[in-house]
């Protein structure tokens, strides 16, 4: 085989390894026209190589990384002296559509007959990013957890005590007055009792016990628990859900404690009385499960708050009730929750599941 040969063949060799690996490839001139734009760059920025090739790299970039890269290019064709060549970068990066996303890049310089050439090889870090926020959101959660498991343990003895006594006098007490104090005493016992068990719910960290879950017996188990509370006040209850048993993989008793949770606040919505209606169908690869009610809805400008720890619209709320749902359904891989209202009424709470592979 002639030399030749050999360097042609090498060279489609490097060639097809650099077009078909992970990372972006951009190749540039010295007067910023783009040459080389391998499949990946295609794939992370979102523009085929005709758009591309042949056009200055500004139209991959965003306006203050082009200046700072044009500027970098121009100082090293002068000086030779590298600035970010053989350094890995971060930077914010532009999509086609104008979406901006988080990069690695790293850059080369090589010189073929007395012109320069750089190439960036681009790294998307969004995937990255999102589980270095799971890691450090985890990391904080156990933290704060401990302290509020020390907190906690301390405070929930002295109510206990404050409250047993408080009922053992309303018992005994025959002044009016002084049995509606106690009544308050008593209460606020209870409400503060139920503040420190979701506490140590939403900042305690737990292990998720997947198994496979038939969808149609774990919402008849949630409307069984539900139905004689919503006859009492004057709530019509329905269960609508399709025959075809249905597996999703999930924590069951979480599951049941997050829809219990969206049947409970709608039916507080409700002190009138109204409809309640707890619906599931099959999407795609997925099960969409929607508990909705007539009641009161929720303002627009508080629908982006509702999940946020300690924010309630109830007069008695703990505004925590709805921020351990949305974790423990963060938990469950590939599923969602979310919310439609009304401000005029009627609220509808959407829970999105996986379903288990290989079962339908």
């Amino acid at each position: 085989m002639s030399n030749r040969s050999e360097e042609n063949r090498e060279l489609s060799i490097l060639k097809s390894a650099v077009e078909n690996t992970n990372e972006a490839f951009v190749t540039i001139n010295e007067n910023h026209k783009v040459l080389f734009f391998n499949k990946a760059a295609e794939k992370i920025f979102g523009y085929s190589r005709g758009e591309v090739i042949g056009q200055d790299l500004d139209v991959i970039m965003t306006p203050d990384c082009s200046r700072n890269h044009r500027r970098a290019v121009e100082h090293y064709a002068k000086t030779r002296i590298p600035k970010l060549i053989g350094h890995v970068t971060e930077i914010a990066a532009a999509r086609k559509g104008g979406e901006t996303f988080p990069a690695s890049i790293s850059f080369s310089v090589s010189e073929v007959n007395g012109n320069l050439y750089f190439t960036g090889i681009v790294r998307d870090l969004t995937e990255t990013k999102i589980l270095q926020e799971q890691i450090t959101r985890s990391e904080r959660l156990a933290a704060l957890g401990q302290v509020v498991a020390e907190i906690t343990h301390e405070i929930k003895n002295p109510l206990m005590m404050i409250g047993g006594f408080a009922r053992q006098l309303i018992r005994h007490a025959k002044d009016k007055n002084s049995i509606t104090k106690l009544d308050i005493i008593a209460d606020e016992v209870t409400r503060l009792e139920s503040l420190i068990k979701e506490l140590r719910e939403f900042y305690t960290p737990r292990v998720i016990n997947i198994e496979e879950i038939e969808r149609n017996g774990l919402l008849s188990e949630v409307y069984s628990l539900v139905k004689d509370d919503c006859q009492r006040k004057r709530i019509s209850a329905k269960l609508k859900t399709e025959k075809k048993p249905v597996y999703i993989k999930g924590d069951k008793y979480r599951l049941k404690q997050v829809f219990l949770n969206l049947v409970k606040n709608a039916m507080e919505a409700m002190e009138n009385g109204g409809h309640l209606s707890v619906q599931s169908k099959v999407i795609g690869d997925r099960v969409e499960i929607t508990i909705a009610d007539d009641g009161c809805g929720i303002a627009e400008d508080e629908q982006e708050k509702i999940f946020s720890p300690f924010f309630t619209t109830k007069r008695h709320g703990t505004g925590l009730g709805l921020s351990v749902s949305r974790r423990i359904i963060q938990e469950h891989e590939g599923s969602s929750l979310s919310l439609k209202s009304r401000g005029s009424g009627g609220t509808a709470f959407k829970v999105t599941l996986p379903i288990s592979s290989g079962r339908s």
